[in-house]
């Protein structure tokens, strides 16, 4: 294993696609490892063991998801989802948006402030798409949460309080955006 201390203080954020087997087995982990960081401060979002292989198969799919690491050969530092429509949260909307979902960053080797270096790089990707809105939502009752986002420049436009996520759940979201800068 290497010693991603030193190297995350030496090696840039580097970003590809995932794609592989191995990728689903690493999102699964990263997930999950920032499910039990969110437990253990007593924000409740997500939970270990909730989302599996097949949930990022079909993100997959359907849409993009994106892995950080640490320099272009290093160890994962954090990952996104890249969706270009949300309906259960926005409703149908004209494809003028990209919609940024499970942003997170492994707390080992992630470096201090690459959540935003991983958002910065999604609204880059929804930019070069040609879309000139990037769009997110966090759970309504996660003020740490919305604020950290408000902090990067996005702006609440709404609540949905009947949001349809995952496992069949049913909660309340705070709809914010953020506009970019089209190529």
């Amino acid at each position: 294993m290497k010693n991603t201390s030193s190297y995350a203080a030496s090696a840039p954020l580097s970003f590809r696609r995932a794609a592989s087997d191995g990728d689903l087995t690493e999102l699964v982990r990263l997930r999950d490892a920032a499910a039990r960081w969110q437990i253990e401060r007593g924000i409740e979002q997500w939970q270990p063991g909730e989302l599996d292989e097949d949930h990022f198969r079909r993100r997959l799919r359907e849409g993009e998801v994106w892995l950080a690491t640490l320099g272009p050969d290093g160890p994962s530092a954090g990952a996104w989802e890249l969706w270009w429509d949300d309906e259960p949260a926005w409703g149908a909307q004209p494809p003028v948006a990209g919609y940024v979902h499970r942003l997170m960053t492994d707390r080992r080797t992630a470096p201090p402030g690459a959540g935003r270096v991983l958002l910065a790089e999604a609204e880059r990707r929804i930019a070069a798409y040609g879309r000139e809105l990037c769009r997110l939502d966090c759970l309504t009752s996660n003020d740490r949460l919305r604020r950290y986002y408000e902090e990067a420049g996005y702006t609440v436009v709404g609540e949905q309080a009947g949001k349809n996520g995952d496992g069949g759940r049913t909660y309340g979201v705070t709809l914010l955006e953020k506009r970019v800068r089209v190529a």
